[in-house]
């Protein structure tokens, strides 16, 4: 067994050399995360490996097919990301339609308000910490908008999103999401009594009534949940991770600066690079298989590193160097797969508008002192601050 906490604070900051000492060992490796909410499973950071087991129907989703029990189901219900087949595509048909590349064009215009909307307000400052002041605010708006929930304190919502998913201990991790599955049915009850709304989560309500159980209780509040969270929590590390990037890669944002059209490249980049999500949500062993030549037994935990797989240098050459010229190489931040992330036209939208328009509005953006601490735990990969002037 590897002891991945025994790298200390410098694997939180730079995964990448244990990552490539672990793949010239093997691409699988048994290991046990760091705290809190340390745990021993499997660890594939290869990348053909990696694309094969996130496409593979033995590692199943569902924690209760590898014997597992899931307090946080428990309390905000069913939902995509624990689900297999049909259930997984039934719930995942219910909202495939609302991040179409064409219905998440249409929301391109509003994208572009609110971003003119936060720099507005942010630039007369000459300097903020990035994160708070425009790349939290942008996507947590935007998928709020897009749900059809109405105002919240962003503050305390932030707070219990990212103890969800960078849990401090377990304890608080519980607590946070008691507190957002009172919020969620508190809101899903609201739109029952009142009239429905044009809007994604008016919507599934709706759906519930034409069709009758089609969706419980518990899966409107799971569905809600998984939107609302991963839809904006891996859009703040993308924004946040490509503007840390391009400033500390002078050359490369100079480059972009010059041509514009290098911008869809760069956000891709950006993605394999510095990926929002360091490994994709846990799958489970429903039989005993073989990756990457090791013995998987069946219950056995299956973790895929995602950022590890696209730093793999077989499969991108020189993969430490960020290169915004790069060919694109089939990166995995978004997933391979049925589970492949159902957002990933709106989180593409939103971090090119975003950095095309600070950009341009702000020439002389330069860091301004160091950046705040990364995420800890191993599923988000993001600073938790990033001060910048101009």
């Amino acid at each position: 067994m590897i002891d991945l906490g025994e790298y200390g604070e410098g694997f939180t900051r730079n995964p990448y050399p244990v990552y490539a000492e672990l793949r010239e060992r093997g691409p699988v490796h048994w290991v046990r995360t760091p705290q809190p909410g340390a745990y021993e499973g499997w660890l594939v950071v290869g990348y053909e490996e990696a694309r094969a087991a996130l496409a593979d129907p033995r590692l199943s989703k569902d924690p209760r097919r590898g014997g597992w029990s899931s307090l946080e189901e428990e309390l905000m219900g069913r939902y995509v990301l624990i689900a297999d087949p049909p259930e997984h595509t039934r719930l995942r048909s219910l909202v495939t339609g609302a991040f179409t590349m064409r219905r998440v064009e249409a929301l391109r215009p509003r994208v572009q308000q609110i971003t003119d909307e936060l720099l507005d307000e942010m630039l007369p400052k000459g300097g903020a910490d990035l994160v708070d002041s425009f790349a939290y605010p942008l996507p947590i708006t935007v998928i709020c908008e897009l749900l059809g929930v109405p105002d919240i304190d962003r503050v305390a919502f932030r707070a219990m999103s990212n103890e969800i998913v960078t849990p401090t201990d377990g304890d608080s991790e519980l607590a946070a999401v008691r507190q957002l599955a009172a919020y969620l049915d508190e809101l899903i009850e609201d739109k029952r009594c009142t009239a429905p709304g044009d809007d994604l989560l008016s919507d599934l309500i709706r759906t519930r009534a034409e069709d009758g159980d089609r969706l419980s209780r518990d899966e409107l509040r799971g569905m809600a949940f998984i939107l609302l969270v991963a839809g904006h929590e891996t859009t703040v590390n993308l924004i946040t991770n490509g503007v840390y990037a391009l400033l500390t890669h002078p050359g490369q944002l100079a480059a972009l600066r010059a041509d514009m059209t290098l911008l869809d490249g760069a956000v891709e980049e950006v993605l394999r690079f510095e990926g929002p999500v360091e490994t994709a949500t846990y799958r489970y062993a429903a039989e005993p298989l073989e990756i990457g030549g090791r013995a998987i037994a069946s219950g056995d935990q299956v973790m895929i590193g995602l950022d590890a797989a696209n730093h793999d240098g077989a499969h991108c050459p020189d993969p430490d160097r960020f290169d915004l010229h790069r060919a694109p190489q089939g990166h995995l931040s978004f997933g391979h797969g049925i589970h492949y992330c159902l957002g990933a036209p709106l989180a593409r939208l939103e971090a090119r508008v975003a950095l095309r328009s600070l950009l341009e509005r702000c020439p002389d953006l330069a860091l301004d002192g160091p950046p705040g601490d990364w995420l800890s735990g191993m599923l988000m990969r993001g600073l938790r601050s990033l001060p910048v002037r101009w």
